[in-house]
């Protein structure tokens, strides 16, 4: 399902006069849309039912009815995500009721991610991937983590990619980058400082930049062209970054499957080619027993 409110903040800045006084409205008061028909809102927003209606069309909505049901859903979601804060870990949780509810909230944050995913974005995004000569990846701390995998993955495609450890190595990467280049950028509270310059000198170097964070305005989807959402659900107990990695790596799996079945005869024979088999430990043993046996004769 669309996002009607993050919809609407990334709009903000192309909507009218008229209409940025709706959304605005909303994004403070979305409990608002429970009980108002169109022409109420219209009433509190001091516009008109067609301005609304238009509003609504503008970020992707049919109507005002679907997207009501969108603003709705996602106060459900919204509510049952503060429901879950008060099931945090406590220090006299057993281990069993560890194991229950860092599976249980692994479990809501895909969920929640999945409603987060714009179809058209992801498609998007793969576009891009193919289009570009090289994918530059940036990452700090955890989220190094997430960017390796993605790392490995371009690897077995033959996707030329570059990645670094280390952020001075990140940033002079990001300095040589040319307008034909793709930089993802990934990290979830969206304010990592180093991922902010690296993608800030992609973007002087006439680069298209994809980032990948939490849900909502941040600087470093201030700084991409093609913006990627998981859901912000990290409490600030699991500081470590938890069920957001989790999050991260079903995205860029789904990214990766749809880039392999873009090329898919290309792929097998990639994956064929790429397919490191695990040394016959046995064999091995043999064959260095054997060699000893000789030079103890010699």
């Amino acid at each position: 399902m669309k996002s009607a409110l993050l919809l609407m903040r990334e709009s903000l800045d192309t909507a009218s006069a008229t209409e940025k006084v709706i959304m605005e409205h909303l994004l403070k008061n979305p409990e608002d849309i429970l009980n108002s028909s169109i022409h109420s809102l219209a009433e509190k927003t001091f516009s008109s039912p067609a301005t609304v209606l238009r509003m609504c069309r503008k970020i992707g909505f049919k109507g005002y009815k679907e997207f009501r049901q969108s603003v709705i859903y996602e106060l459900a979601l919204r509510r049952k995500s503060e429901d879950e804060e008060k099931k945090e870990i406590t220090r006299l949780d057993s281990l069993e009721e560890i194991v229950n509810k860092i599976t249980y909230k692994n479990i809501i944050s895909l969920e929640d991610s999945k409603n987060l995913i714009d179809i058209d974005d992801v498609r998007r995004a793969v576009d891009m991937i193919f289009q570009c000569k090289t994918v530059y990846l940036y990452g700090i701390g955890s989220s190094l983590c997430v960017a390796r995998d993605f790392y490995l993955k371009f690897l077995r495609l033959g996707k030329p990619c570059v990645l670094n450890d280390d952020w001075h190595s990140q940033l002079l990467q990001a300095r040589n980058t040319f307008p034909e280049d793709l930089g993802i950028a990934i990290s979830y509270s969206g304010q990592t400082v180093e991922v902010v310059e690296c993608i800030k000198q992609m973007k002087n170097n006439g680069a298209k930049v994809i980032s990948i964070t939490r849900y909502g305005a941040s600087p470093v989807t201030e700084h991409s062209d093609l913006k990627l959402y998981v859901a912000a659900n990290e409490s600030t107990f699991r500081s470590g970054a938890m069920s957001s990695r989790i999050s991260q790596l079903n995205l860029i799996d789904i990214i990766y499957t749809d880039l392999a079945n873009r090329a898919y005869e290309h792929s097998l024979t990639q994956f064929s080619k790429t397919h490191i088999h695990k040394p016959n430990i046995i064999k091995m043993k043999k064959e260095t027993t054997s060699k000893a046996d000789e030079n103890d004769l010699t």
